[in-house]
């Protein structure tokens, strides 16, 4: 990974930062997401001190799109390149929460703040090319349908179900990229992947904020059987960095293992609407491009990247 430039989202804590850390100790140039300024200017510190190199901090609640804004543009004035995009931040809340924005906080930051992150950040990546995107799922996206007459969970909230949908959004969205920028004639032959993973069941604070009730009574009795951080980040490692991975694009990996996912998880006809969803409904409104790779919007999509 010498040479590379990778963005990891969520990369303060937990799988994030081991993810940035193992990236780090091979080579590359971590640009790490968090959303408290102390917590990521220490994990920035704790991979430099483990081998790593310079680590980029920037700062960014991620569920508000003005903030995804904001920081895409950070992210283009400091980074000259980005070679990999790792979309890992995640959350669970056993209650309703709503976004500044008036969305509902889960599908806000696991599916529609990688969403909107990504394609501001697309021209950037082609640019890199050979680039990948790597999305963190999660096996719950199984259990997971996108409920279009209440997608922000209005009507009958619950966290599993809210959880469950975003999962299986990211995975939906992941296999989607992946077809519409095989699709698009890119710039030099440029390649840019686009895969999702899931990590395991992974011994981190994730849904302490807000736990459900099951996670408080069972999570302390199951930490000896789940992974560490360490090793719920191999698998993002690996299909970040893998050279025989540099032009496979499309596929869910389970222990570094390409894994079949759900039925519904392939439904081309329900990932077309839902991407359309998100362009109509706010996450991509306004200028897509902004800062340094501002592009003209053409009616179709994108002047050379995908619609």
């Amino acid at each position: 990974m010498a040479g590379k430039t990778v963005l990891v989202t969520g990369g303060s804590s937990g799988i994030g930062k081991a993810t940035a850390l193992g990236l780090a100790t091979m080579g590359a140039h971590l640009a790490i997401i968090g959303r408290d300024r102390a917590r990521t200017d220490s994990a920035a510190r704790d991979i430099r001190a483990a081998g790593g190199g310079p680590v980029d901090v920037l700062v960014a609640d991620l569920p508000v799109q003005t903030e995804v804004r904001q920081l895409a543009d950070e992210v283009l004035q400091r980074l000259l390149r980005i070679d990999v995009l790792i979309n890992n931040v995640g959350g669970y809340w056993k209650t309703r929460h709503v976004t500044a924005d008036g969305l509902e906080r889960t599908f806000a930051l696991n599916h529609l703040a990688p969403f909107l992150l990504t394609h501001l950040l697309l021209d950037r990546l082609t640019h890199s090319s050979p680039a990948r995107v790597v999305t963190v799922s999660s096996h719950a996206h199984a259990q997971g349908r996108i409920d279009f007459d209440d997608l922000q969970d209005e009507r009958n909230y619950s966290g599993a179900k809210a959880y469950n949908q975003s999962k299986l959004a990211n995975v939906m969205f992941t296999y989607e990229l992946a077809k519409r920028l095989q699709a698009t004639p890119l710039p030099d032959q440029a390649v840019v992947t686009a895969n999702v993973v899931h990590p395991g069941m992974v011994s981190t604070s994730f849904g302490a904020e807000d736990p459900a009730t099951v996670q408080r009574l069972l999570i302390p009795m199951l930490r000896h059987l789940m992974k560490t951080p360490a090793q719920g980040a191999a698998t993002s490692i690996y299909v970040a960095s893998a050279p025989q991975l540099e032009r496979v694009t499309g596929r869910y990996f389970n222990n570094s293992k390409p894994k079949k996912t759900s039925p519904r998880s392939y439904d081309e006809a329900v990932a077309a609407r839902l991407w359309q969803n998100q362009r109509r409904s706010g996450a991509l409104n306004g200028n897509l491009h902004r800062g340094p790779d501002r592009r003209r919007l053409a009616p179709g999509g994108w002047v050379g990247t995908v619609g």
